[in-house]
């Protein structure tokens, strides 16, 4: 099976080349990518192995079935919400203003090649480790389910992969794979949801079993309490309205009815996905003990990172684990995918081509794509060999960073033709230093992200308004 699964890759990387002739094509499949690969390639950017390993397990152990509270509301905001309200409007701007990235966008509507400079190394710095989180996810998984295969060996193995086709083809081969990828990954999750649930016998025992464990465990706001919940449901489902990974998706839409289609799709898969993804995470304490799961456990306290790969491989059947393997496999590497063509751009268009060598070709820009691709690869891969956090920590301060650069600037941005470029710059560095500032400190990076987002958000309009009264 993962024979065969590699060979579709490689198979999907070619027919993505031949149809890949210009930078635009590579980047942005040519501008001209239906509802439907669309909607799969936002959902499968979204949700990774960094969701259904680390956040799942985590969030799940935590909180208990008030975790699910993040699957709905990324559903409906991080997903319906950002279709609705910037899909359409981001591709008529892209389209107008004749940008391909978010850094251009900023560049031109603040009139600042300061504002191209700060959001290009705002996303070589933090999307590069949220690459390594997705690696860290995955390998958990494949040593769980195949006891012979060391950790290395994972994180080595999907980076080839992922390269091959990301190089060969780009954006064409991306959302080409992304939609098998969106349909393993739908089959995957209600596979799990059956099996967790006859595992449990039934709903209502699992149920059960969690409220004697502790009653706040099937509440509406789990023990952490409402502020840990409302961090980590502010922070993944507002972020995405400024995620250029995510973001670059509506640059890449046909037109506004594959919009309206693409949005349905999207906001569907997203409920399936993400519901089913923190339900699985909610059952590992009725699943897993210090007792029957030693090896997880240090002083009563779970590896948080293992949890999920250990109650998967407790639920599945062996003859149907390579089917949940391919299904965390799927989320990843599209995932990775999204991030690293990000990442490369970044350099390549933002960087290189913005301010080191502004008429370069089409065709050198396409090959210096390709290189910088499987640069930020391998990049991810060694950061993933090191391990150096929890893949929530990781995840954490990656969102918290670029949602608390970009939220500001790009979302006032776009709507109201009143933000300048100091309320713009200000809310990006303010946002950012609130952000770092908070994690170093001490503070939870859910909730250190989700202080630099708000603030980035309220400083643009209000440091806009007093620059243009001054101004006046």
């Amino acid at each position: 099976m993962i024979a065969l699964y590699a060979l579709m890759i490689i198979g999907v990387g070619i027919a993505g080349m031949r149809k890949t002739k210009s930078f635009s094509d590579f980047f942005l499949g040519g501008g001209n990518v239906g509802p439907w690969m669309t909607a799969f390639s936002y959902g499968t950017a979204y949700f990774s192995a960094v969701v259904f390993i680390g956040f799942a397990g985590k969030v799940g152990w935590g909180f208990g079935y008030s975790g699910i509270w993040i699957g709905v509301i990324n559903a409906l905001i991080g997903v319906l919400g950002v279709w609705a309200f910037m899909g359409w409007k981001i591709k008529k701007v892209s389209t107008e203003m004749k940008i391909h990235t978010m850094s251009e966008f900023l560049e031109k509507r603040y009139n600042s090649p300061f504002m191209k400079l700060m959001a290009g190394i705002a996303i070589f710095i933090f999307m590069v480790p949220y690459s390594a989180a997705v690696f860290i996810g995955l390998s958990y998984l494949f040593q769980s389910s195949f006891p012979g295969i060391e950790y290395w060996h994972a994180v080595v193995f999907m980076g080839v992969f992922t390269t091959i086709y990301l190089v060969l083809g780009g954006y064409k081969s991306m959302t080409m794979i992304d939609t098998i990828f969106g349909m393993i990954m739908t089959l995957g999750v209600i596979m799990l949801f059956g099996f967790t649930i006859q595992e449990g016998n039934g709903l209502a025992n699992i149920t059960s079993t969690l409220s004697n464990i502790n009653p706040d465990l099937t509440k509406a706001i789990g023990p952490p309490g409402w502020w840990p919940l409302f961090s980590l449901v502010f922070l993944t489902s507002i972020a995405p309205f400024a995620m250029p990974q995510l973001v670059q998706k509506f640059y890449a839409i046909k037109d506004r009815k594959a919009v309206k289609i693409g949005m349905i799709a999207s906001t569907a898969f997203a409920l399936l996905i993400g519901c089913i993804a923190y339900f699985l995470g909610s059952t590992t304490r009725f699943f897993l003990t210090p007792e029957n799961s030693a090896h997880i456990f240090n002083n009563g306290q779970p590896n948080v990172d293992a949890l999920m790969p250990e109650l998967l491989t407790r639920i599945i059947p062996d003859s149907l684990s390579i089917i949940i393997l391919l299904l965390i496999l799927s989320a990843s590497m599209s995932t990775l995918a999204a991030l690293v063509l990000i990442s490369s751009s970044s350099v390549t268009k933002d960087f290189y081509a913005g301010f080191i060598n502004k008429n370069t070709s089409d065709k050198k820009l396409t090959t210096l794509m390709r290189f910088s691709s499987a640069f930020f690869v391998l990049l991810s891969v060694i950061i993933a060999l090191i391990k150096p956090d929890s893949i929530v920590a990781i995840l954490g301060i990656s969102w918290g960073a670029i949602g608390s650069t970009f939220l500001g600037p790009f979302v006032w941005g776009l709507f109201n033709k009143n933000m300048n470029k100091f309320g713009a710059i200000s809310s990006a560095l303010i946002g950012l230093s609130t952000c770092i500032g908070l994690y170093i400190w001490g503070m939870p990076s859910p909730q250190a992200g989700t202080i630099g987002m708000i603030v980035s958000l309220l400083i643009n309009p209000l440091f806009s308004f007093i620059s243009n009264a001054f101004n006046k």
